[in-house]
């Protein structure tokens, strides 16, 4: 019988710049194996200047790193400015000094584990760059396949604010071609708690989730175990697990 190697996977988005979660999360860093943080780790809104947050971001990532693999995709709040073909990049978290951090563009593998971090994409550009990108991850693909991408894809609870959905069709469209095993998403605060809201949705094989974003000293999280085949939400004022199996 095949052993499975055990993953903690600590999965948090949203962070807009709120220290406090940061510091929250290299403590929290310590007791499991990956951190993966799914976008907008900035803040468009900060009266700090997001290139003063981003010196600031990258201090804390190295921190993360240091404790373990972290992986870190951008949201629409990264974008620093136009890439060479003229549509909005996170320039700041598309390179890496730190062997343990991985950001835009990466795919790498941990034990059985391939992880591929997706870029925010602005244009038509952007995009095909990520479909490409998902395409040579899927090749020869090992046991447990996870994307990290900022957007929740259409068809899920996981686009919907209560007042109206941010469907991601063309990430619903690469969940459906690649059949990946998990998806780490963000990007709408309120998904989990809005009447008939969620944190986690599936779609066919692969699981979605959606932490959310919520005040207090400690940012909504989830803790995937792959030996348990568990997902556990913690959401500030309730919490919740379900099965993966």
């Amino acid at each position: 019988m095949q052993q499975h190697v055990r993953m903690r996977i600590l999965v948090a988005s949203d962070l807009h710049y709120r220290l406090p979660h940061y510091d929250w999360l290299v403590g929290a860093a310590e007791d499991v194996d990956v951190v993966a943080l799914a976008g907008d780790l900035a803040d468009v809104v900060s009266p700090v200047p997001h290139e003063v947050q981003t010196v600031v971001l990258r201090t804390y990532l190295h921190r993360l790193a240091d404790a373990g693999p972290v992986f870190a995709a951008s949201g629409n709040h990264d974008l620093d400015g136009p890439g060479t073909h003229g549509e909005q990049v996170a320039g700041w978290l598309s390179s890496s000094d730190h062997e343990a951090l991985h950001l835009d563009g990466t795919s790498v593998d941990l034990e059985d584990t391939r992880f591929t971090v997706c870029p925010w994409w602005d244009g038509p550009v952007t995009r095909d760059e990520v479909g490409a990108q998902l395409r040579a991850a899927a090749v020869d693909r090992p046991e447990r396949w996870v994307w990290l991408y900022h957007a929740p894809p259409a068809g899920t609870a996981l686009c919907n604010d209560g007042r109206r959905t941010f469907p991601d069709e063309q990430l619903a469209a690469w969940i459906e071609e690649l059949e990946p095993d998990l998806v780490f998403c963000g990007h709408i605060h309120q998904a989990p708690w809005i009447d008939g809201g969620t944190w986690h949705a599936r779609m066919g094989r692969t699981w979605v989730f959606n932490a959310g974003k919520q005040i207090g000293k400690v940012p909504p999280h989830i803790t995937v175990d792959t030996a348990t085949a568990t997902a556990h939400w913690f959401g500030v004022f309730e919490s919740e697990t379900v099965s993966l199996g």
